[in-house]
């Protein structure tokens, strides 16, 4: 079984809430990769979301675009990054997410992309700009046994929502604000009835993310889904040595008893 979803369903059998930390790979170099995901293995996460650089990132808010030019500015390429998990693929085991854009995948080559994740143990993939309509390009992927996320909007309708959870693989990723990325102070009113929503269609875990930034935040969403996304907090966190505030994070995922 693929290794995040045998995640995911280890979190549903012990009714607990799963935690995915956001980190971009190559902010601060990719030598950190190991020792940031290890720490967050050790801290409970349940997955990582591993972010690739790219020079137009419409799903991003400032701190990640910011972690992304760091990463750039250090040459970091999708094939570093890849190549960079293959070497260290046996001494971390928790689930790796890829997200990145389309355009970035496609002049990579899908036939290479598709085999050096397999070699590297990627579990799945999040592309924010690709369209369901239009999944069928990366058919490769899926066949290999890599999952590709699904994501649904605030503004997605009922009948939308159904379309992009019928034959989802691995969990839906609930965007949580209109707009991109980022801490927010508070969330809208509406975001208990979405979130409902979302999992009362999908036949997948619904994760919440986006603007997720507080362990209140983490209690808020978690009561309405079977977890949380966290981006821009952990990037700070890590670039400003507070790690401790990660595990505060966590923590207040691992709070909250299934229904």
């Amino acid at each position: 079984m693929n290794k995040l979803t045998n995640a995911l369903e280890e979190c549903q059998t012990k009714k607990e809430k799963a935690f995915i930390p956001y980190i971009m790979a190559g902010d601060g170099g990719l030598e950190r990769l190991k020792s940031q995901l290890l720490f967050l293995e050790k801290s409970g996460a349940t997955a990582v979301e591993l972010g690739i650089p790219f020079s137009d990132p419409v799903a991003d808010g400032p701190v990640i675009q910011q972690a992304g030019i760091r990463s750039l500015e250090n040459g970091t390429t999708l094939k570093d990054v890849l190549k960079k998990v293959m070497e260290i693929k046996n001494e971390v085991t928790i689930p790796i997410i890829l997200m990145g854009y389309t355009n970035s995948i496609l002049a990579y080559g899908l036939k290479e992309f598709t085999n050096d994740c397999l070699n590297a143990g990627i579990s799945g993939c999040i592309i924010p700009d690709l369209p369901i309509e239009e999944e069928a390009i990366f058919s490769s992927i899926k066949t290999a046994g890599i999952v590709l996320i699904r994501l649904v909007t605030l503004t997605s309708s009922k009948e939308r929502i159904t379309e992009i959870t019928a034959g989802a693989e691995g969990f839906i990723y609930a965007v949580t604000v209109k707009g991109i990325t980022g801490a927010r102070d508070a969330f809208g009113e509406e975001l208990g009835g979405y979130l409902k929503k979302v999992k009362e269609i999908s036949p997948v875990p619904v994760l919440a993310g986006f603007g997720i930034s507080t362990p209140n935040h983490v209690r808020d969403a978690i009561q309405y889904c079977d977890g949380v996304i966290v981006g821009s907090k952990i990037i700070e966190c890590f670039e400003t040595g507070k790690e401790d505030q990660i595990g505060d994070l966590i923590q207040a995922s691992k709070g909250v008893v299934q229904k």
